[in-house]
């Protein structure tokens, strides 16, 4: 490394494996990147072969300082990665090659130490590895303004008797259950609430 790169900022990117999570995310990174920090920006080892098998990181291979890692996420390679199989992937397996990745970084003589870790607002594993080493944590939220008031509100709206909808049904993609529009809103909103009181 040598010591323009040494003076660097270092900020540790990982978006939640989904596009409309990695794409914000990589916009975020490059703008650092052309304001001198040093980037590393991890993506799960699926995505990570997607990228650079269609291509998609060439552009990248000649920015200096900016490093492509990938981490497993945990999934057989048959897995269709729907939203759910991802979501319980990235509470269940993400946390040890995470740990293990910033250790590394960390350890490295070829890269500055780590300045901070910008984490998709899903990522709340993230939390208790920045705390572990000191690093301050960003949580970048990738889904609109009102999405989010949304996420923040539902229990209002539970409260004033807006939801639960009464008498929708909505049919689970490849199973018999049917479950009321209401339960299936519910149970989503549930997830979601519970990442953000994490963040």
């Amino acid at each position: 490394m040598d010591s323009k790169s040494a003076d660097k900022p270092h900020a540790l990117c990982i978006p939640y494996p989904a596009q409309g999570h990695i794409n914000p995310m990589m916009h975020l990174a490059k703008l650092l990147h052309a304001r001198g920090f040093y980037i590393t920006f991890v993506n799960t080892e699926f995505n990570h072969e997607r990228v650079t098998s269609s291509g998609g990181a060439i552009e990248l291979k000649h920015l200096e300082d900016f490093n492509l890692e990938s981490i497993p996420d945990g999934l057989p390679p048959d897995d269709c990665r729907t939203q759910e199989s991802l979501f319980d992937a990235t509470t269940k397996y993400f946390l040890s090659p995470f740990k293990d990745l910033v250790s590394k970084l960390n350890g490295s003589m070829e890269v500055p130490r780590l300045t901070c870790i910008i984490s998709d607002g899903l990522l709340n594993f993230t939390q208790q590895v920045v705390e572990e080493n000191g690093i301050p944590r960003i949580s970048l939220w990738t889904t609109s303004a009102c999405g989010y008031w949304g996420f923040l509100k539902y229990p209002e709206i539970i409260e004033r008797g807006i939801l639960p909808f009464k008498g929708l049904s909505l049919s689970l993609p490849h199973t018999n259950t049917q479950l009321s529009l209401s339960q299936t809103l519910i149970t989503w909103f549930v997830v979601q609430r519970k990442a953000l009181e994490n963040v």
